[in-house]
């Protein structure tokens, strides 16, 4: 079974605010514009179509698909947590809804009660890189707290690559050992290996028996790729990375492609290799279940 636990929805640009999730070169970046500024017409961004028809088509290679929401006020971005749980009604059997949770509003502990007990998602989505907030900050301690109650698996997204007012000092993965420590119970997943500080993320995941990492956005850069992976796998905790698509940027398919091709780069030297069956078990690894989410 095929379980891509990072795929992204949205009904337009817009909702992304000035969040870039993906990779879009320096050159075709829209014009950065200040927080609080006033926003006017439509904002033409260049990024994939993740609408759902086309979330719906081109995931089907994965046999269940985690969908996350979004929002930050700080960026002024928005992929409604409502938006997303009408889609996973499509086929709950299919479809995980996790909510975007913003822990910097005052409503934030009332929003994660409202995805679980109306909405029916599964999970919680946060970014305190992208949220203005430090990731111990008693307002998202708070959040945690009841998400590790009602048994919702928090993903921490990085930090936006292309965001110029995104804050890196509040996204390193070694400032969730104390949110870790204090819930150990709450399953977290780093997503994207936590890069560009995934020697950290693999600390985390030694330390940690409810700690996990997801590979998304991570396997169009085959050399970071390949150098987290055998850092995954000669720390002895591979084991602990789950399979991610990171749609719409990358396919499902392509993905695995690109993971099983990872050791290519080693042909005609004496660097280290992964084993295949390590890398099968990232794609098969059941990620639903290690996410008490089965």
């Amino acid at each position: 079974m095929i379980i891509d636990v990072h795929t992204h929805i949205w009904q337009s640009p817009d909702q992304l605010g000035q969040l870039d999730l993906g990779e879009i070169p320096r050159a075709q970046r829209p014009r950065p514009t200040r927080p609080g500024s006033t926003r006017i017409g439509t904002v033409l961004r260049n990024v994939p179509a993740a609408d759902p028809d086309h979330h719906w088509t081109q995931t089907a290679a994965a046999d269940k698909s985690i969908v996350l929401g979004f929002k930050s006020k700080y960026l002024r971005a928005e992929i409604p947590n409502r938006f997303v749980a009408d889609y996973v009604k499509r086929d709950p059997s299919r479809l995980i809804g996790f909510a975007g949770i913003d822990p910097t509003e005052k409503t934030a502990v009332l929003e994660v009660k409202l995805a679980k007990e109306e909405l029916r998602l599964r999970g919680i989505t946060v970014s305190p890189g992208d949220q203005d907030f430090h990731p111990t900050d008693t307002r998202a301690m708070r959040v945690f707290a009841l998400a590790e109650e009602l048994g919702m698996p928090v993903l921490f997204h990085p930090v936006a690559q292309l965001t110029e007012q995104s804050k890196l000092e509040y996204a390193r993965p070694y400032l969730l050992d104390e949110v870790a420590r204090s819930f150990p119970q709450l399953r977290i997943i780093i997503a994207q290996m936590g890069q560009p500080w995934i020697d950290e993320a693999i600390c985390l995941l030694g330390k940690h028996a409810n700690v996990f990492a997801d590979v998304a956005g991570l396997l169009g850069r085959p050399w970071q790729a390949y150098n987290a992976m055998i850092s995954a796998f000669q720390y002895g905790v591979i084991d602990k990375l789950l399979f991610g698509s990171d749609f719409p940027y990358v396919g499902v398919t392509e993905c695995i492609e690109k993971l099983y091709s990872l050791n290519q780069i080693a042909q005609g030297t004496n660097l280290p290799v992964v084993p295949r069956e390590a890398l099968r078990g990232i794609v098969e690894r059941d990620a639903t279940g290690l996410l008490n989410l089965a």
